[in-house]
Order: structure tokens, then C-alpha cells, then sequence
């Protein structure tokens, strides 16, 4: 059991890598080349919404300082509106711009595909929905766990 554990863990963190590596090609199919894997990812995440960076990390469960320096990024590059919030002047939100809705797009788009892909092995999805219920079950078992560490 331990070893399944183990593999389980390892195979995670292969599959997050794998898939980056998957929107990075995507993104060099289409000759996109002022954005990276990961600041796409946070760009589809935040989608249509208007959020703080820290709603943004907290959602994504990316680290605070990658995400800033992130999103510093994509709005240099005009991916992301910035804005300062007119009740709190320290706090900043930021949206989607319609170029970075572009790319979102694409990336909706590339999630199709890969979904009809996906289909012609499981029809149903059953085995996806299988996995997810079963990655979920991790998850609070692991946020479970570090409930308890900090109760100690």
C-alpha cells in the first residue's frame, strides 16, 4: 500500500509537468510566444472573473510570489488589466484582457479536443470521473491532515 501511495504522489506531480509541457506546445503551435504554460493557466483560472492576487492564489493553489511576479508579467504584456480597487486603494484586482481572452479561448479549445480524444477510449467518462473522485478523496485527506497539524 505504501508503494501505491507513493506512485500515486510521483504520479501527480509527473501529470502537472506533463501538461504544461502540453500547453507549452500549444503555445509555440500558435506562435505565442509573450506568455508562458503556467501564466497561461492563470489566465484561463481566472477566466471571466475580476480577482485579487490573493483570491488568485488561494483559487489556484499557486505560490504568492510566482503569481505576482506573474501577473506583473501579463499585464506588461497586456494579457491582464490591472486596477486598483476604489474602496481599498491597497488593493489590486485584476481582469482578463480581450487579448488574454484570445488566448483563453484557444486554451478552451485545446480542452475540447483533448476531451473528444478522451472519448473515443471512454465514452461515457467514467474512468475520468473514477479518477477525479478518487483525487478528490486525496486532497481532503491531505487538507485534513495539515487541519490537524495546525490544531496541535
Amino acid at each position: 500500500m505504501k508503494n501505491t501511495y507513493i506512485e500515486t504522489i510521483l504520479l501527480i506531480e509527473r501529470l502537472h509537468r506533463r501538461f504544461l509541457d502540453v500547453v507549452k506546445t500549444e503555445l509555440e503551435r500558435l506562435k505565442i510566444d509573450d506568455i508562458n504554460n503556467v501564466q497561461t493557466l492563470i489566465l484561463y483560472n481566472i477566466g471571466a472573473e475580476e480577482l485579487t492576487v490573493g483570491e488568485l492564489t488561494n483559487r489556484g493553489y499557486y505560490l504568492g510570489s510566482n503569481v505576482s511576479y506573474n501577473v506583473k508579467k501579463m499585464v506588461e504584456n497586456g494579457y491582464l488589466i490591472q486596477e486598483r480597487s476604489p474602496h481599498d486603494k491597497r488593493s489590486v484586482r485584476v481582469k482578463v484582457s480581450p487579448k488574454g481572452l484570445e488566448v483563453c479561448d484557444k486554451i478552451d479549445q485545446l480542452y475540447i479536443k483533448h476531451v473528444d480524444e478522451i472519448k473515443s477510449e471512454d465514452p461515457d467518462l467514467s474512468t475520468l470521473a473514477a479518477t477525479n473522485k478518487q483525487l478528490l478523496n486525496l486532497e481532503r485527506f491531505w487538507t485534513n491532515l495539515m487541519s490537524n497539524i495546525f490544531k496541535m
